[in-house]
């Protein structure tokens, strides 16, 4: 039989055999931490960075609300101001013609196996010029050509007149 005290210090000795080569395991990780794309414009975000990493989910949902349920937009975290600042050009898509959240969203999202639902409804891209021409861009037109719809003039025709 066993004594209560070899097995003590058996289990002991295996808790201090862990503690030390855990931490050592942990340096030795190959796994690259995110580097997120710089923002478009701009030299401050709405918040400092580490309250944006922790609580942007939270805004986002939070102006949602507002949004959907009471009309209010564009706030201080809407979608639209992250797209104003955050949305660079990305040659992977639409050959870099159009600034998109992918290159700063993706990064850490990728990283933390989180995927993110804003962009099954919302355009996460914005034309290249900064000149306040994603201002004149109709919506509709932005959604057709967002879903690919042939010709986004005619796409907008045709949606006002099925039933």
């Amino acid at each position: 039989m066993i004594h209560v005290k070899s097995l003590f210090g058996i289990l002991f000795a295996a808790v201090i055999v862990l503690s030390i080569a855990a931490p050592a395991a942990m340096a030795e990780s190959t796994v690259p931490l995110p580097s997120p794309a710089k923002a478009f414009k701009g030299k401050q975000c709405v918040e400092p960075a580490d309250v944006m990493r922790r609580e942007h989910m939270n805004f986002l949902k939070h102006q949602r609300d507002e949004t959907v349920r009471e009309g209010i937009r564009g706030n201080k975290y809407s979608l639209q101001q992250c797209i104003d600042c955050h949305a660079t050009a990305d040659p992977k898509i639409q050959n870099g013609e159009v600034r998109t959240l992918q290159p700063f969203c993706g990064a850490c999202h990728t990283y933390a196996a989180v995927n993110i639902d804003c962009f099954a409804c919302h355009n996460p891209t914005a034309p290249l010029e900064t000149s306040g021409a994603s201002k004149n861009i109709e919506f509709d037109k932005m959604i057709a050509a967002h879903l690919g719809q042939g010709n986004p003039d005619q796409t907008s025709k045709n949606a006002g007149g099925a039933q």
